[in-house]
């Protein structure tokens, strides 16, 4: 592994000097990266002990902007959610820093170590994590890795020399005796971990942690990344997209004449709400959870879709998400943040009326998100959504379609309704002239986020009664397979 092996170079003598001038030096670069608007993670891991240098960190450092995140075990509520789950929870807002204590590497590395971990496992494991790093990355984050090492000898020495002592014994905790007794299973481990983390943008750095002042040496590291990352996002060039080729228009294949008489639809109403009714009650029993996602034209209908899905269900097992313009706090994160903060625990089910598809449209086709960033949220929702199916969610997805002229009539409609007319706004109208723009983006995201495990269902909504029909069987048949398949 071509990792950065980090020198000591910090004599006894000098050490309250050499401190003193790295705290004022941290101080100076978090007053920087508060105005630079960007977070900033420390991983910290290796055999020394990591909770040395992260208390020193936040010692030097102004403590109000630096969470220290050291995870436990899965608790009852995360084992109901996917795995990294409680990291994209966890992580710092722009202008922040975390530091993590072995964080998402900490299962793979014991899985590894102990053997419950396959190759196929392992390699799925380092994926993920160069993924979900990757994804930070590339959202302006600087990701700093650093591996502190110490040889099993001076582990030993350093672990007897603690429990010989009455004051310090408490150190020695459960997971230390672990690290020393399966020493050279957690090494070679560590060396396969590293090696298939070191990516570009995130790669690792080794400190000795022989030498006492280990920390000020991670400290310099930190206070070097920071620098480093700053100068060049000054002056970093901006992203160039991919090639580009339009996706098949898949709106044009749908049929907007289809209808359902008045009277039919009472009763296939009924029909398809029971077994709804009766499904999610088995997903319940079962732990089965669901995301439902609502996009859709302005005035295709999605709320009464939502209305006639959710007046067949429990009003304790869902939740009704309504996607607006991020706050000043979702807007401190990673776009896809606010997202994974709603998931729901096993049985329950949240509903989306709008989500993080807004990416690949409104922000596309208005220009919030720059071409390179709308084109590569395809993979990252595609990534985020295999994580939800992984887990074993029902991820279902639904476009609601109206053509042109129906949402003409129903925007004057609205106009024309004392009690509807706050349905319709400026932006409405203003959205309506690019209509060709936003059909183009549907085609795309349609094209390039459709998966057998999170499909989309393309639903004709001319007439509201055939939509609100086709959107509950839908979802009645995709858990009923779900069920099956469980």
């Amino acid at each position: 592994m071509a990792t950065k092996e980090l020198k000591r170079g910090v004599p006894n003598g000098r050490y309250k000097k050499l401190e003193a001038e790295l705290c004022t030096e941290l101080i100076a670069a978090q007053e920087r990266l508060q105005k630079a608007r960007f977070p900033t993670l420390i991983v910290l891991g290796g055999s020394a002990d990591t909770s040395a240098a992260s208390n020193a960190l936040r010692r030097w450092m102004d403590s109000h902007s630096v969470a220290v995140c050291a995870f436990e075990p899965l608790s009852v509520e995360e084992r109901e959610h996917p795995e990294y789950w409680r990291y994209w929870l966890s992580l710092p807002p722009k202008g922040t820093i975390g530091i993590y204590l072995n964080g998402w590497y900490d299962r793979p590395l014991r899985d590894l170590a102990h053997g419950r971990s396959d190759a196929a496992a392992f390699e799925r494991a380092a994926d993920r994590i160069a993924a979900f790093e990757n994804a930070l990355v590339v959202d302006g984050a600087l990701l700093i890795k650093l591996w502190i090492h110490l040889d099993k000898e001076a582990r030993q020495q350093r672990i007897a020399a603690l429990e010989q002592n009455p004051l310090t014994r408490w150190r020695v905790t459960a997971s230390a005796r672990e690290g020393l007794q399966y020493y050279d299973e957690f090494k070679r481990a560590a060396d396969c971990l590293l090696h298939k983390t070191h990516i570009s943008g995130a790669h690792w750095q080794v400190v000795e942690g022989r030498d006492r002042h280990y920390p000020l040496v991670v400290g310099r590291a930190v206070r070097d990344a920071i620098g480093q990352h700053l100068a060049a996002k000054k002056n970093r060039p901006k992203p160039v997209s991919t090639g580009w080729s339009p996706a098949p228009n898949v709106l044009t294949e749908l049929d907007m004449e289809k209808r359902v008489a008045k009277k039919e639809y009472q009763v296939l109403l009924e029909r398809y709400q029971g077994r709804l009714y009766r499904l999610t009650q088995q997903a319940r029993r079962k732990g089965v959870s669901s995301v439902l996602v609502f996009e859709g034209a302005d005035a295709a209908g999605k709320g009464g879709i939502i209305q006639r899905l959710t007046a067949a269900l429990d009003p304790c097992i869902y939740q009704i998400i309504q996607v607006a313009a991020p706050t000043a706090e979702e807007r401190a994160q990673h776009y896809l943040w606010r997202f994974w903060r709603p998931l729901p625990p096993a049985g329950r089910m949240v509903i989306f009326d709008r989500s993080w598809y807004g990416r690949v449209l409104v922000e596309r086709v208005e220009g919030f998100a720059d071409k390179a960033a709308w084109q590569r949220a395809y993979g990252e929702i595609n990534d985020f959504e295999q994580q939800l199916t992984d887990h074993g969610m029902v991820v279902a997805k639904y476009w609601i379609h109206i053509d042109k002229d129906e949402q003409l009539r129903r925007f004057k409609a609205r106009q024309a309704t004392p009690h509807k007319r706050w349905k319709i706004t400026d932006e409405d109208w203003r959205n309506r002239e690019k209509w060709d723009d936003y059909e183009a983006a549907v085609d795309d995201m349609v094209d390039r986020t459709h998966a057998i495990a999170a499909p989309w269902t393309l639903v004709e909504g001319n007439d509201k009664r055939f939509a609100r029909l086709k959107v509950i069987k839908a979802f009645c048949q995709q858990l009923e397979q779900a069920l099956a398949s469980g």
